[in-house]
């Protein structure tokens, strides 16, 4: 292909992305397109695999019947999660198995939320509140990202995180309402996770080297900083609801932009974080190798399984 040929064909692309025309996996498209969606839509699936395991280290210690089926539940729904999204990042030509290989490598990242320790059970609901609360408001404009498989596995992933974030509210709600040893342990979960909840967003517009052209192409609708507005707006009247307060002195009002300010994030944190060296980034990595290699021969007996069945149905066609 010539190098005009490509020119007339980024231009037609640029035209369908203008018109917000959802570009499906037969379309021709830049690869700098496809890779920038591969390693957004596989952060994604790997956040929702990495992310079932500090939920899924408390369901054998929920404190009733009822509580343990919601969070089994919720644990399900993330698998799913994954799963619907590794099928769309395999759609621009990569495998599951590569995928698996970049994360376990440390070659692909994964939310760096999810390297902090679940150490009570009123994290469970602010992993809830916070956590599930800060990728809905991701993850409700992405349903409108320009990539069609992303955008379709996203409607679904919305329905049930809304049900996830008010699961998580109703845990603390009921801590809140309870004894005050319960409050207080509501109100140290909402300490440690605040900051980290507010550093899924990414980091400042200023240091995104991925985010203008994101935006550009409509991979993604608003960029991260205002995403993490967004999110301060919202949660903090849910947090007077509760009683609980946000752990920052410089959060307050401002009129004029109606809106909140925040305090400064500890941006030196948030990269060492990405940079594997967090609370539980090694223990993370090594809980999903685990499972990948204790689960071989689970896929080698799937696999034997297809293909002498596969084997049975062409003997009888024959």
């Amino acid at each position: 292909m010539s190098e005009q040929e490509v020119k007339n064909l980024e231009k037609l692309f640029e035209a369908r992305i203008a018109r917000d025309e959802k570009i499906e996996p037969k379309d021709w498209m830049p690869e700098k397109y496809r890779q920038t969606h591969i390693r957004q839509i596989s952060q994604h699936a790997h956040s929702e695999i990495v992310g079932m395991l500090p939920e899924g280290n408390w369901i054998s210690r929920a404190p009733s019947l009822r509580r343990k089926v919601a969070l089994l539940a919720k644990v399900q729904d993330e698998g799913g999660h994954g799963l619907y999204l590794y099928s769309a990042a395999e759609t621009l030509g990569i495998s599951r198995e590569e995928l698996t290989d970049q994360l376990h490598s440390g070659e692909a990242k994964y939310s760096s939320i999810f390297n902090y320790p679940a150490v009570t059970w009123a994290d469970m609901g602010t992993v809830g509140w916070l956590v599930d609360g800060a990728a809905i408001m991701n993850q409700v404009a992405l349903m409108g990202t320009s990539y069609g498989p992303y955008a379709r596995a996203m409607v679904r992933i919305c329905k049930e995180e809304s049900f996830h974030q008010r699961q998580g509210f109703e845990i603390l709600l009921t801590l809140c309402n309870g004894t005050p040893e319960q409050k207080a342990m509501a109100q140290d979960s909402l300490n440690r996770w605040w900051w980290p909840s507010l550093m899924m967003f990414g980091p400042r517009d200023a240091d995104s080297p991925n985010t203008e052209q994101s935006v550009k192409w409509k991979l993604k609708r608003k960029t991260n900083d205002e995403l993490r507005q967004s999110f301060v707006d919202q949660t903090v009247p849910q947090a007077n609801i509760l009683g609980l307060t946000i752990p920052d002195p410089e959060l307050k009002w401002n009129e004029a932009r109606q809106q909140y300010d925040f305090g400064e994030l500890d941006w030196n944190e948030f990269w060492q974080v990405v940079k594997g060296h967090g609370p539980c980034n090694k223990q993370r990595i090594a809980a999903r190798v685990k499972a990948q290699e204790d689960g071989t021969w689970v896929r080698d007996a799937a696999m034997a399984y297809a293909e002498k069945q596969a084997a049975v149905t062409v003997k009888q066609a024959i």
